[in-house]
Formats: structure tokens, C-alpha cells, sequence
């Protein structure tokens, strides 16, 4: 029988064996594993270093037949990460949620790789299935990139198709996906609310990915506000202290506010992702809501519905109320009710940071961390 999804969905336990065998020969893996590691010094004897990182490899990996057996290679990772690059880990929310029904899990979007992942960490940690994690196929720059992305539950959003009818086919074939393991394999999901990350800091979901989800109905047998609420659509908060990224995105936005264009760099992403997992992030709290209910009847209402949760159970660390104060003045509104936690960055730090990027950039970067507060008040004011 034919797998409609065999080019889109992770590897199964079945194809762990073969796919680890050909990311272990493959040159650009082996090549970029060198450079992380040893950085300009990998240029100068790549063809001897590969074998070294091969060997290194098939030791890590040895043993592994399935894909729990990788995912407890990445656990040991997140560990390392968490000790190395943050001043801390915790969750909330998790109480509300049934840990053995699927759900899919709708995030704020602010690390391209790290989102996901804590978002995993958390549930494993307290004894939650891990979710399959919808990457986009702009990302997946290489054969061995998406190999890995898809040994690590990942199944892959064709962003780059061309032309109005691949898109839809593509649309609905990631939509049906989405419903078969939530509703079939009892297979919970993770998905951005929105494509591309916050940059500017503020968290909105895109009313075009819940019309998405609403592919995967049967119009004539089921309200689109029914599928919905099947559907089990959980908003998650993810807040960093610190953003490894943001000298990065203020770039863009500086470049984007007074140039109105911004040319991306080629490994531009990849860069990020690294930049993301290795940068000091400081404390990290991920924030889960309550499962969507029912009279949620057009994808505008689920994306405000969404927001809403998204808002409410940010986390805002001293370092939101330090950006927002430096933007909009010492005597600035705050909201009534600050979930706040304890930061590890202090003032002055937090300044020295924003002081040691370009002047005309600083506002974007206070802007990063301020919109955080901005969105609690307009919130709270119901507007």
C-alpha cells in the first residue's frame, strides 16, 4: 500500500538502521560536525578529520536501532545545553493536560531550533509523549540536514513548491498528516503558530495555519469548530531570558526599517540555529494552556483564542521589564498581575548587552524584549 506521506513524515524504527549508515558517509555531515568542533582549523585537513568524526559518530550512536534510542542521544544533549547555556529550566502547566491523549501543541515562535525542542524536554521530563515537530523544507538546505531532522521526529512543511495548486496539494497532504497522527496514531504534534520566528518579540498566530488544519475535515460530516476542538490545539508559552539571536534580528529589523528590504545570507538559518542552541540564554520557561474548546467557529476566532493563552502564560523575566522601561520610560504602565521569574541577567548587564550592539539597532533589540510587556497590557486593556 502506498504511503501518501512517505515524503514528509519521520523516519520509523524500521529506517533508523539504514539512514544512520548513510549519514555516517556522507561528506557534508562529517564535514560540518569538523567545523563545529574545531572551527577554521577543519579547513585546513578535512580529508583527515572526516574518518576522526566518522569513528567519533558510530561510537555515539552505537547500539541504536530505533527512534527512541536516538531521541535518548539528543535527552543527553538538551542536558549538557541546559547546564552549559541556561540559567535554569522550568515548566508549568502540564497539570490541566491528560498525559496519554495526543495534542497538538500550537507555540510561540521564537528559536528556530530551540522551541521545539524544550517544548519536547518538558513533556519528557514529566512523563508526556515527545510530539513530531513540523520543520519547513527552507531549513533542510541539505540531504543529511533533513536525514537528522527526521531521525529527531520531524516531518517536513513544503514551503518552497511553486505555483497556486502544488501549494494546495502540498497544504492539504501536511494537513491530513497532522489529523492521521493526532486521530490515528495517537501521535502528538508540535507547530509554530505562525511561519518564521518573532522577530520583533511579538506573538501572533497566522490565521492561514488553522486554515490548514481545517484541510483535513470532511465538510459534510463535521463543523469546521468541531474538528477543531478534535483536533486538541494546546497553546504553549516559550519565553528566554536572554535571546542568543537578538543582535541578529535587530539587524534584520534595522535593515528591513530603513532600506525596506533585507537580503538573507546563505547559511544565514544554519547560523542561527547554531547561534540559538550554544548562545547563553538565560533562565527558560515553557508555559502550557488548556486544550481549545468548542464554538471556535472561524480560523480568525482559534488564532485569537491562541494568542490569548500565548500572552496570558508568558513568562516575563527581568529582562522584559528592564527593555520595556529603557523604551518607554521608567514610569511606564506595567501590568497588574506580572508572572515574573526570578532572572540570573542584571540591569547593567542587560545594558552592556543592548550598548554593545550599533546605536541605530538598539531600539529593535530593546523592542525584542519590551513587545512581551506590550502585548500583557493590550491584553489586559481588551484591545
Amino acid at each position: 500500500m502506498t504511503d501518501p506521506f512517505a515524503d514528509i513524515r519521520p523516519y520509523r524504527d524500521e529506517e533508523v538502521a539504514t539512514v544512520l549508515a548513510r549519514l555516517l558517509d556522507d561528506p557534508g555531515l562529517l564535514g560540518a560536525i569538523a567545523s563545529l568542533r574545531l572551527g577554521r582549523w577543519a579547513r585546513f585537513a578535512p580529508g583527515l578529520l572526516r574518518p576522526v568524526v566518522r569513528y567519533l559518530l558510530q561510537r555515539e550512536v552505537r547500539g541504536v536501532s530505533d527512534v527512541r534510542g536516538m531521541q535518548l542521544i539528543i535527552e543527553r544533549y538538551m542536558d549538557r545545553m541546559i547546564e552549559s547555556a541556561t540559567g535554569g529550566f522550568s515548566v508549568s502547566g502540564l497539570e490541566r493536560l491528560d498525559p496519554v491523549r495526543p495534542y497538538l501543541y500550537m507555540s510561540n515562535h521564537r528559536d528556530i531550533a530551540m522551541d521545539p525542542a524544550f517544548t519536547n524536554y518538558a513533556l519528557h521530563r514529566n512523563n508526556y509523549e515527545t510530539v513530531r515537530i513540523a520543520i519547513g523544507d527552507n531549513l533542510l538546505t541539505k540531504p543529511w540536514v533533513s536525514d537528522l531532522m527526521r531521525l529527531n521526529r520531524s516531518f517536513i512543511v513544503k514551503r518552497s513548491v511553486s505555483g497556486p495548486r502544488e501549494l494546495l496539494a502540498a497544504s492539504k497532504n501536511l494537513a491530513n498528516y497532522i489529523a492521521h497522527s493526532l486521530l490515528q496514531e495517537n501521535a502528538s504534534i508540535w507547530l509554530a503558530q505562525r511561519e518564521g520566528r518573532a522577530k520583533d518579540g511579538i506573538d501572533r498566530t497566522e490565521p492561514v495555519i488553522i486554515k490548514m488544519l481545517s484541510m483535513s475535515r470532511d465538510k459534510r460530516a463535521q463543523e469546521f469548530g468541531d474538528h477543531i476542538q478534535q483536533l486538541g490545539i494546546v497553546p504553549v508559552a516559550i519565553s528566554y531570558e536572554l535571546d542568543p539571536c537578538d543582535a541578529l534580528k535587530a539587524n534584520e529589523l534595522y535593515q528591513l526599517a530603513s532600506q525596506g528590504s533585507y537580503e538573507k545570507g546563505a547559511q544565514e538559518d544554519v547560523s542561527s540555529i547554531a547561534r540559538g542552541i550554544t548562545g547563553e540564554k538565560g533562565r527558560v520557561h515553557v508555559s502550557f494552556g488548556t486544550p481549545l474548546g468548542a464554538g471556535l467557529d472561524t480560523p480568525g476566532a482559534v488564532a485569537e483564542e491562541v494568542d490569548r493563552q500565548i500572552i496570558s502564560g508568558y513568562c516575563l523575566h527581568p529582562t522584559n521589564m528592564y527593555a520595556y522601561r529603557m523604551l518607554h520610560g521608567a514610569d511606564a504602565p506595567v501590568p497588574d498581575d506580572l508572572y515574573l521569574e526570578e532572572g540570573d541577567c542584571s540591569q547593567v548587564e542587560f545594558e552592556a548587552r543592548i550598548a554593545a550592539m550599533p546605536q541605530a539597532h538598539r531600539p529593535y533589540a530593546l523592542a525584542i524584549y519590551a513587545n512581551a510587556v506590550v502585548s500583557k497590557l493590550t491584553l489586559a486593556d481588551g484591545s
